[in-house]
């Protein structure tokens, strides 16, 4: 190796700025615009974190090690990317042009290697640890998994819900590093609060390492006078500081002084070393930042605090405004003499005899990973052949068909991992917890394990295959995400369910949607669901949460209304997990007791595979009237049961009624859209569920909001009524509530009566 020279690794430093400022610039102010919209990109937000990156990959970073880049700072990654010939430079032309780098580091979009997607403030920090557990439970590998923060990024809940998790404490691999330029999108922040930032994380268990002066402090510290100088950067507050930066050598001779002793060393110092050494913060010296990765302890988390400027090193450096401001065409090209580029060649590369492009070419190298093998493929039944009896829910048919996994395909059963925020009891999983135990890196004791009354065995142990994390919805989709994109991260593909309460999947949405947008995918169960919780009152009874399965990009949602099709369903989903075409799932299932025999499974081994199509493709015929119906009763999920029972009421009243099972809005949506041109989907279902030939005045009912299944009227233009859901719950009953609401059977009969 030629080593990394402090020169050369300055030199690469300030090409990674011009490169960073330059991509933005060009997406800006050359690239034709004729729409006239703002572009964006963020050139002062990259330059605070040009040098902590420049030491990471440059100096630090190993083929093992995973990196989450803070949005803001994509252009720093394709920079450095572009020198290492990682990205092809065709593309350093295209940030957010379509089909070209995309706002913020996209592991699904971008042409060049990323490996967490950002963009989402929060959880895009917090992947890493989430793939750290990942990394573990495939036991793929080695090595750290850093994010780079902004300091305005800690003010998200989501990040202190991981940070506190009692898993995390655990993990030496993670690595935080928080770009404390101490300014937000509109302003100088008044009081960042590091030193109650660096307490936090201290309480958790982390390491905190703080990296705030650089060199040319340090060493003015050491002179008469140098005391009093860290005395009065430590004591003035961050605006002030800010301030400073705008000021020349003679303004700072003025400003800085509050003591004879400070004013004395300030008199001393040449004006280059002056202004040099007010910007001289840890987070923008190369040293300083060696000194603190080389100090990380691998046992614990390791948080470092890197002071910086925002802005460092351009004109608008430490302006209160700053954030998406641009150069002017003269400020790039002061900054293009300053560090030796050229503005009418901007993406030239390092002369091939040069330093710096041998200490490239040498990092390429040892950066470079291996191919991630091709998953391999997962086989997972699509029936049982057990019909299921008796009166059942379909949460508990979630837990029952997990068992029958293990038995009927135990090698797919082995790749299954579930996750719970402390519902797993609730939910019924116990008996999936008892046969294959809870993970952990390491084997602890069960102190219940001889207690005869003790039901739920918590067996921890390296081969678990649940994970339990603590009350944070947040966390568990993060882990979700990440548990199923292992596929793709190192060949070894899982089949992640995550289960939690059904109110509470909208708190968990966006970092769900941006799992898959990631390219994780999961099954995520929400149960109970609905108002068929009637006991638990308003806030434990969902609403909108069918509208969000049908609308969730990369998703197919299913709402069983039988155990049958909870096992059905699952299967489905499973199989779509793990591979480079697959798509993630969300089951929403219900406490209501139901009759399985209204399922009305048929017993011909054809007519039930028939059956067992329509459900997964999202709808079939639950009854049939004899002739032409004079109504069709569109049902979906625990609101079945009702459906039936108006059929049979309006039948004694001479009005034919059809019957249909929506198990899927999503997928009879996508079959509506294909049937016009407009998606590439199967169609056939609604031939099935909603033919021609059968069209008559439609009912639709669900425990949800009524909206959800309204565009069914459409399928064959006729008259339609919608019930469901759309105000908050109340206490009480099943009847008492589903009366309450207008979803019982009454207002199924009324509404058919209606509509003839």
């Amino acid at each position: 190796m030629i080593g990394t020279s402090p020169a050369t690794l300055q030199e690469i430093e300030q090409r990674v700025l011009w490169l960073a400022t330059a991509i933005v610039h060009h997406a800006n102010r050359v690239r034709p615009n004729p729409e006239g919209l703002k572009v964006g990109g963020h050139q002062a937000s990259s330059a605070s974190m040009t040098t902590i990156m420049t030491a990471l990959w440059f100096e630090h970073l190993r083929a093992g090690d995973r990196v989450s880049v803070k949005p803001h700072a994509s252009p720093v990654l394709h920079a450095i990317n572009y020198l290492l010939g990682e990205l092809d430079g065709r593309y350093l032309t295209t940030l957010r042009a379509f089909g070209g780098l995309q706002s913020y580091p996209s592991r699904a979009k971008d042409p060049d290697p990323v490996d967490y997607s950002t963009g989402s403030v929060g959880i895009g920090a917090t992947a890493p640890i989430w793939g750290a557990l990942a990394r573990r439970y495939v036991r793929a590998g080695e090595g750290r998994q850093y994010s780079l923060v902004g300091d305005a990024e800690l003010d998200e809940g989501a990040v202190w819900e991981a940070v506190l998790d009692p898993m995390v404490a655990e993990l030496g691999e993670v690595c935080w590093i928080v770009d404390l330029n101490r300014q937000s999108l509109d302003r100088v922040v008044p009081n960042i609060g590091a030193t109650r930032l660096q307490g936090m994380f201290d309480a958790a268990g982390w390491q905190v390492l703080t990296v705030k002066y650089g060199r040319l402090l340090e060493k003015l510290f050491t002179l008469p006078g140098g005391p009093a100088l860290r005395r009065r950067i430590d004591e003035m507050p961050n605006p002030e500081y800010q301030r400073l930066l705008r000021c020349t050598a003679a303004e700072l001779r003025v400003r800085v002084p509050d003591s004879p002793e400070l004013a004395a060393l300030v008199e001393g110092l040449d004006d280059d070393t002056l202004v040099a050494a007010i910007r001289n913060l840890g987070g923008h010296d190369l040293d300083a930042l060696g000194d603190a990765f080389a100090a990380i302890d691998d046992t614990r988390p390791t948080v470092i605090f890197a002071y910086t400027v925002k802005g460092h090193g351009l004109a608008t450096e430490g302006h209160p405004q700053n954030h998406s401001s641009l150069l002017t065409a003269d400020q790039l090209g002061e900054l293009a003499t300053r560090v030796g580029a050229d503005v009418d060649e901007p993406w030239a590369r390092f002369p091939e005899d040069s330093d710096a492009a041998r200490l490239c070419a040498e990092v390429a190298a040892r950066l470079r990973r291996e191919p991630v093998p091709a998953p391999p493929v997962v086989t997972v039944p699509t029936d049982f052949g057990r019909t299921p009896g008796g009166t059942a829910t379909t949460q508990a048919a979630l837990g029952r068909a997990l068992l029958d996994l293990t038995r009927s395909a135990p090698d797919a059963a082995r790749r299954v991992v579930t996750l719970c925020p402390d519902v797993s009891s609730s939910t019924n999983l116990g008996g999936w917890v008892n046969k294959v135990g809870v993970w952990s890196a390491r084997e602890r004791v069960d102190w219940f394990a001889d207690d005869p009354e003790t039901i739920l065995h918590w067996r921890e142990r390296p081969d678990g295959q649940h994970l339990e994390l603590g009350i944070a919805e947040t966390n568990l989709v993060g882990l979700l995400g990440e548990l199923g994109a292992t596929w793709s991260r190192w060949g070894e593909p899982l089949l992640p369910i995550g289960v939690l309460y059904d109110p509470f999947v909208e708190r968990a949405l966006e970092p769900w949607s941006f799992g898959i947008y990631a390219g994780g995918q999961s099954i995520l169960v929400g149960t109970p669901s609905g108002v068929s919780l009637a006991p638990e009152g308003g806030a434990h009874q969902s609403i909108s949460t069918p509208s969000v399965g049908l609308e969730q990009p990369g998703c197919t949602a299913y709402e069983p209304a039988f155990a049958i099709e909870v096992e059905w369903t699952l299967l489905a989903a499973l199989a779509q997990l793990g591979r480079p075409d697959g798509t993630s799932a969300y089951l929403r299932l219900s406490t209501r007791p139901v009759d399985q025999s209204l399922a009305a499974v048929p017993a011909d081994p054809a007519a039930r595979e028939r059956r067992r199509r329509q459900v997964v493709a999202g709808a079939y015929p639950l009854r049939r009237s004899p002739g032409r119906p004079d109504v069709t009763i569109a049902a979906m999920g625990a609101m079945v049961p009702e459906a039936l029972a108006a059929a049979d009421r309006l039948a004694a009243q001479d009005v034919a009624a059809d019957v249909v099972c929506v198990t899927s809005p999503g997928l009879v949506f996508d079959a509506v859209q294909a049937r016009a041109g407009r998606a590439s989907a199967d169609s056939w279902v609604l031939e099935a569920a909603f033919p021609a030939r059968r069209a008559a005045p439609l009912v639709t009912v669900l425990d949800g909001h009524p909206h959800t299944l309204a565009f069914l009227a459409g399928i064959n233009q006729v008259r339609a009524t919608h019930l469901g859901v759309h105000r908050f719950g109340q206490s009480g009953g099943l009847a008492d509530v589903h009366r309450h609401h207008g979803i019982d059977a009454d207002s199924v009969v009324a509404a058919a009566l209606d509509l003839r």
